[in-house]
């Protein structure tokens, strides 16, 4: 291996924050309050009547000691405490030192040789700082090496050290060794100090007060006893297999010493230790012996040359520790969690076991920190599409992303996204980095990518995301360039970040993977691969995994010789089914729908009757069709109902993932061959929560049936030229919202519903497109939202050209919906109503995926939605409407979306399309009451002068208008008039059987996918 000393660059290390200073400064005195504000939210619509909700704002009181100091009000509580310690250090006058800031490397060694000199003297041992406790132990009374510190203590307890060394040499980043070599060279400069020749410790020529020395003793005089930690020993060979031992930790003795022990080493100062793995706040580190070598070379060879002249060879590399550390490690290794820490002044510790040791390896897998984040390691797989956080379950994908680019050093990613008008086809890019950044520029690397795209002033735009992950040296190893277009920003970041995250996924598992296999892979995915850049990163992992000879990798199929002795099963889809338990209940899950089982895991060999139990839960959700769980897992689980339980047998996975999974059951398993073993799964289907009907519409059509049946809202509109709308159940909003994305001839649009909290959802989304969003461009020249129930009458919406009643009358009582039929038909009188409702005989479908059979169309089959009071066949449907449009004088035909006519079982959405009989005078004849119980909850008018109509038009408008304007209002009269003088056209014939069920065009017949 070489040892080329790297070129010296001038590096910038992060400024620390204000809470940092403030801590450095006064410790644990510093006391920060939080207390929270509750803040009226500014009614961003203007003219909506319901008031809006409160939002928390935060406050922070930071108490030092004889001071106080309070932050202005943030929505997050770190902010505020950040903008409290700032405060602080502005008026006190605390600021970061030099050595914080950007230096050269000379000045860093400068400063290295006076932080080195630092760290030995009285004021340093009145300090709360860890190596205060290395001091501790080198004060005591029966210690060997009196005052003498190991220099791997300082490397190890001090970041600012350790900073300084790398500013000092890049290299420092990933040798340990390197590091006590610069720290060792700096304490030989300072004259208050002293160094061995040939060992590694250093302490004070002149001797500390007797009362430093007594005040660090007894702080760190705790009474351990005889403590017995269990460590781990990694070796360097990769046939040996990690094992556990123990370290006897005891008042009399120094835990570096122990350690030195088990590596054969001479003393403590032999022995180097990593940086901190895992979290901050642990002591996990790996400990190694110093390597007998000289660290710089003359040569780039790996050829070293001592202080005799003897030639030695570079120490061979500890592949599994170093790929678990990030550094280079030599030799055997030992990894424990001991230590002395910022919070006490006692000794840190805690086990760590086989376990442990391979979950963190999993960790490093691009899907290992899903699993054990949702503590299924055996059981979840990284999910293959991001449909949402509502169904989306553990850690967001680009809170995996980070997390991955961290396990293996890698810069954090950087997402870049374009936001494109979708109306004018105007694209701007925003370039989204963690690195500095210019004016024009967006950081989310460090925010909440959660709230993204959530304030989208235009809701016409949409989003488009591309990521690049680069090393620490800033090379580039992967491009993703995603086509793919979202409606909020966050769902752009969020699905790109999951398909990089898919790719790394799927090169992980085939690491030997050829070039040029692995660059058409990428692009496959959309994916540029650097891939000399790649390969160099995860060198040291192809060398550890990539081989399938490594038998901690090596898979055991156990399927056919389980078959071979049990004759009567039989392997299917991976799998061999034992028995299903439990009556049917009838509710299955479906595509799209969350899940919650029970499960257990356990290793069973062929011919023991004895279990091993791995892993279980007993509530366990995930989404169906997102590939969220292993394959056979799902497919189990799709076969049962609520309540039935089954059994079944899989192939061994690999042993390294039985092993993370094990528990407490691991000291006997890492020893077990696993020759004729498999896993037993044991699933019991809890419940199917009601899934999002749109989305189980969506699993089975592109595009959605949402959007189909506003695509034929809109063709009726444009076909009868229609210029008021009625929306009967709006909701929130979402025709209306449509409508403004299309060309239509509607210039006043109304909407109802008796739901306010829909309302101010629909008003605030009208409004954003409508006002703040004036490039868009439409014919609608008023929006109004009502408050009331469809079942009464208003006359205010009395007469309009169309009127619109979608996928609402199911949510209704039976009877109430006969009620809106006669109320809207004999009351409203709209020139053309069209009322869509779900096809009851569409279900099994949907709900299943597949087209059912006799059998199963026979049997009962749920409701789309838990809210649903009815769900009526074809036969019902059309009974419904044949009724009531004789009753009132309106011709009916009959249509639908998603599925065909043709084809059994119809239309998933059945529409009738009711026409009006009657002219202009006689519809508005009908109805006399002036009554309007509606409240009015929000309008909209455009009040840019529009071009005046023809005079014989005017003329007519005035005389039309005047018959009428008593029931009318304030509706506008020429639009009345337009809207009057269209109905006088003649109705068309009521349809006949044969052609009810006949589509129009491609759109109202689209084919379904199941």
């Amino acid at each position: 291996m070489e040892s080329q000393e790297a070129p010296a660059v001038s590096a910038k290390i992060s400024e620390l924050t204000p809470k940092a200073l403030i801590h450095h400064k006064y410790g644990r005195t510093a006391c920060y309050h939080i207390e929270e504000v509750k803040q009226h939210v500014e009614n961003d619509c203007p003219g909506l009547v319901i008031p809006q909700q409160f939002r928390s704002l935060y406050r922070c009181h930071l108490d030092l000691p004889d001071l106080s100091f309070t932050s202005d009000m943030f929505p997050k509580k770190k902010d505020a405490e950040q903008a409290a310690a700032k405060i602080a250090i502005e008026k006190l006058g605390i600021h970061s030192t030099p050595a914080t800031n950007d230096l050269t490397p000379e000045g860093a060694s400068y400063e290295l040789v006076a932080r080195i000199s630092g760290l030995f003297t009285d004021e340093f041992l009145s300090s709360s700082h860890p190596l205060t406790g290395h001091f501790g132990v080198a004060f005591g009374a029966m210690r060997e090496h009196f005052g003498m510190i190991p220099i791997s203590a300082i490397t190890t307890c001090d970041v600012k050290v350790h900073n300084l060394c790398k500013v000092i040499n890049s290299k420092a980043e990933s040798d340990p060794r390197l590091v006590s070599s610069l720290v060792l060279n700096a304490a030989r400069k300072c004259s208050s100090l002293c160094t061995a020749t040939d060992e590694l410790w250093i302490w004070k020529e002149a001797p500390y007060s007797p009362e430093a020395m007594a005040s660090v003793i007894n702080r760190h005089s705790e009474s351990l006893g005889c403590v017995q930690i269990e460590a781990l020993r990694i070796p360097c060979s990769l046939e040996e297999n990690v094992e556990a031992l123990t370290l006897d930790v005891s008042n009399e003795h120094y835990y570096l010493d122990l350690i030195a022990q088990k590596l054969n080493v001479k003393d403590s100062s032999r022995v180097l230790v990593s940086r901190t793995i895992g979290k901050a706040s642990s002591e996990m580190k790996v400990y190694f012996p110093y390597p007998e070598v000289p660290h710089f070379s003359d040569s780039s060879s790996g050829l070293m040359t001592s202080s005799e002249g003897k030639v030695s060879i570079e120490p061979i590399i500890n592949q599994r520790a170093s790929h678990l550390s990030g550094q280079d490690i030599y030799g055997d290794a030992i990894l424990a969690n001991i230590g002395y820490t910022w919070k006490s002044s006692y000794l840190f510790y805690e086990d760590i076991s086989l376990c442990t040791y391979y979950r963190m390896l999993l960790a490093k897998f691009p899907d290992g920190h899903y699993k054990l984040s949702r503590e299924a390691i055996l059981a979840a797989e990284l999910p293959t599409a991001y449909t949402g956080r509502s169904n989306w379950k553990g850690p967001a994908p680009r809170d995996l992303l980070y997390v991955f680019c961290r396990q293996h050093k890698l810069s954090e990613p950087i997402f870049s996204i374009t936001r494109i008008n979708a109306d004018t086809s105007l694209s701007v890019t925003l370039r989204k980095s963690n690195s500095s950044k210019p004016t024009d520029e967006v950081d989310i690397a460090n925010g909440d990518v959660s709230d993204v795209g959530e304030k989208n002033l235009d809701n016409s735009s949409i989003f488009r995301c591309e990521v690049k992950i680069l090393s620490r040296r800033l090379e580039p190893i992967v491009e993703g360039s995603f086509t793919d277009t979202y409606r909020k920003e966050s769902d752009a970041i969020q699905c790109s970040a999951l398909k990089v995250l898919l790719w790394f996924d799927k090169y992980f598992k085939q690491l030997d993977m050829p070039v040029e296999v692995l660059s058409s892979s990428g692009h496959a995915h959309g994916i540029i691969v650097h891939a000399e850049n790649l390969s160099h990163e995860f060198a040291m992992r192809s060398s550890i995994f990539g081989s399938t000879k490594n038998g901690n990798l090596r898979e055991c199929s156990s399927l056919e010789s389980f078959c071979k002795y049990y004759l009567n099963k039989k392997e299917e889809n991976g799998m061999v089914v034992l028995n299903i338990e439990g009556p049917d209940s009838g509710v299955f899950p479906s595509p799209g729908s969350l899940i919650c089982i029970s499960y257990a895991v356990a290793l069973v060999k062929i011919g023991d009757p004895v279990k091993d139990h791995l892993e279980g839960k007993d509530e366990f959700e995930f989404e169906i069709g997102t590939d969220a769980v292993i394959h056979q897992l799902e497919a189990c689980a799709t076969q049962l109902s609520v309540n039935q339980s089954a059994h079944f047998v899989i192939d061994m996975p690999s042993r390294d993932l039985i092993l993370a999974a094990a528990g407490d059951a691991i000291k006997d398993l890492s020893k077990l061959p696993l020759y004729n073993c498999f896993l037993e799964y044991s699933v019991k289907v809890l419940r199917v929560p009601e899934p999002l009907e749109d989305r189980m519409e969506k699993a089975l059509f592109s595009p959605s049936l949402s959007k189909q049946r506003i695509e034929f809202a809109v063709q009726y509109i444009n076909e009868c030229s229609a210029a008021t709308l009625v929306d009967f159940g709006c909701g929130s909003g979402s025709l209306l919202n449509s409508l403004l994305e299309h060309t239509t001839t509607l210039e006043k649009i109304v909407g109802v519903d008796i739901s306010q909290k829909s309302l101010a959802r629909a008003a605030k989304i009208l409004h954003q497109k409508l006002s703040l969003n004036s490039g868009v461009p439409t014919s609608i020249r008023q929006t109004v939202l009502y408050d009331g129930s469809i079942t009464v009458y208003d006359s205010r919406l009395s007469g309009f050209d169309i009127g619109t009643c979608l996928e609402v009358i199911e949510h209704m009582d039976e009877d109430q919906a006969f009620l809106f039929g006669d109320v809207v038909l004999s009351s409203f009188c709209p020139r053309i109503l069209v009322v869509s409702t779900p096809n009851y005989e569409y279900n099994p479908i949907l709900q299943r995926s597949a087209v059912p059979t006799m059998e199963e169309n026979t049997a009962p089959c749920k409701f789309r939605n838990h809210d649903h009071k009815f769900e009526w066949t074809r036969e019902q449907f059309e009974r419904w409407a044949t009724d009531i449009a004789l009753r009132h004088n309106y011709s009916v035909e009959f249509s639908g979306v998603g599925g065909s006519a043709d084809v059994e079982p119809g239309f998933a959405s059945q529409i009738a399309i009711f026409r009006s009989s009657f002219d202009a005078a006689e519809t508005y004849s009908k109805t006399e009451d002036p009554s309007q119980p509606y409240e009015l909850i929000w309008e909209w008018a455009d009040r840019t002068p529009q071009p005046k109509s023809q005079p014989t038009i005017e003329v007519e408008v005035e005389r039309s208008a005047e018959s009428v304007r008593s029931d009318l209002g304030e509706m506008n009269e020429e639009r009345l008039h337009l809207g009057m003088k269209r109905t006088r056209r003649s109705s068309p014939p009521l349809s006949t059987a044969t052609e009810k069920h006949k589509p129009k065009d491609p759109m109202m017949s689209h084919s379904s996918r199941a």
